[in-house]
């Protein structure tokens, strides 16, 4: 994307540049985001995006240390020594690119890499201190604690910036992610903040990315545009086994994680005995229980719906997109760019969102989408080196 006009530090706003790398640990999505006023008044403009991947060992490691759970200390701290210094190496990349110096910026907002989350434990491995000192610039990181200190979930966060990018004064609006895990936020027409409704569906890319790399050829890493997917026959009795989970029966609020998803689809193909599927048909099945867990909780929702906005990896996935929208067939399906916002920037251009309220001192979870006992300032701040 090229940079649009925007203006220095001098003038009105202010710069923040927000930075995620979400659990399909794919790479670093950096946004330089112009942002006016406080709170839920505030607005945001987009000037440059960028994605940087992730060293393909890295992407690697980070896998199996999520899979296994298990690791070395060593290798942890080294781990966290790449992450970081992928994100500063994204975000020096953007500056450059969009001509603005890391002494134009407010701050840097980084989310950090999932490692583990099972509230009210959660891992986003980062160095805010490595990023700051390579960038030269704040940090703002470690959004997720403060909400789950207060007894919250600590996701999602993003439903936050959903209401002030996307909110509407006439349509009933679906924000939808589809990264490594799907979540959803809905945004009643008019209604305020507190009335928003968000919170994990369930899988998105996890099951076919964890298909691609344990069965797929050497290599490959994700199921381009669901090509393969819509190509195989979805399997009902891996369908019946897995939508049994016992988080697809829960109440929000409620979130989930990569590793959790995939033991249960894994469980449902020894259960199903479909161990020895072709990899089409079991990509075919995990797009369709991402659709349907999708699907249920919509329905769940037992509240009209005019708009649905899919963001995220799982966006291009034509096989889950397929099934999405001859499951709501009553839903008009809009697009990100409409709202000249890239579907692969949103959770970048939120966190800046969210690190623009830490900056001010102002609360930013929502406790009707976390379930905290009370709104919250999220984020720790590391200075400018």
């Amino acid at each position: 994307m090229q940079p649009a006009p925007g203006p220095t530090a001098n003038q009105t706003g202010r710069l923040i540049a927000g930075a995620m790398s979400g659990t399909s640990a794919d790479g670093v999505d950096v946004a330089i985001v112009h942002i006016t006023g406080r709170g839920a008044d505030m607005s945001a403009r987009l000037l440059h995006h960028h994605h940087r991947d992730y060293d393909p060992q890295l992407k690697q490691r980070i896998f199996v240390l999520r899979d296994e759970g298990k690791v070395a200390l060593s290798e942890l701290a080294g781990i966290g020594r790449e992450i970081s210094l992928a994100y500063a190496a994204a975000i020096n990349e953007t500056l450059s690119a969009s001509r603005i110096s890391a002494a134009d910026l407010s701050a840097v907002a980084a989310h950090g890499q999932t490692l583990f989350h099972a509230p009210p434990t959660t891992i986003q491995w980062f160095d805010p201190s490595l990023v700051a000192a390579e960038v030269g610039c704040a940090v703002v990181s470690d959004f997720r604690r403060a909400d789950c200190a207060a007894g919250g979930q600590g996701a999602p966060l993003v439903p936050f910036a959903d209401y002030i990018l996307f909110r509407s004064p006439d349509k009933n609006r679906i924000l939808l992610n589809l990264g490594g895990i799907a979540n959803l936020t809905y945004l009643k027409a008019a209604a305020p903040p507190d009335q928003t409704i968000a919170f994990d569906t369930g899988p998105a890319n996890c099951i076919s990315d964890w298909l691609c790399r344990s069965r797929g050829p050497l290599g490959m890493t994700f199921d381009i545009d669901g090509m393969d997917a819509s190509k195989g026959r979805v399997n009902e009795l891996i369908v019946n086994e897995f939508t049994k989970h016992g988080f697809f029966s829960m109440r929000p609020p409620k979130s989930t994680d990569g590793p959790e998803m995939i033991q249960a689809f894994d469980h449902a193909i020894t259960h199903a005995k479909a161990q020895k599927s072709d990899l089409p048909d079991l990509l075919a099945t995990a797009a369709y229980v991402t659709a349907a867990t999708i699907v249920q909780a919509i329905q769940s929702l037992n509240a009209k719906v005019d708009q649905l906005l899919p963001t995220g990896g799982g966006a291009h996935n034509k096989a889950i997109m397929t099934w999405l929208k001859s499951r709501l067939p009553s839903v008009t399906f809009l697009n990100c760019q409409d709202f000249a916002i890239p579907s692969d920037a949103k959770e970048a251009i939120a966190f800046a969102l969210l690190a623009a309220a830490t900056l001010d001192g102002l609360p930013s979870n929502l406790p009707s989408v976390t379930g905290a006992r009370r709104p919250v300032i999220l984020g720790s701040i590391t200075p400018k080196p």
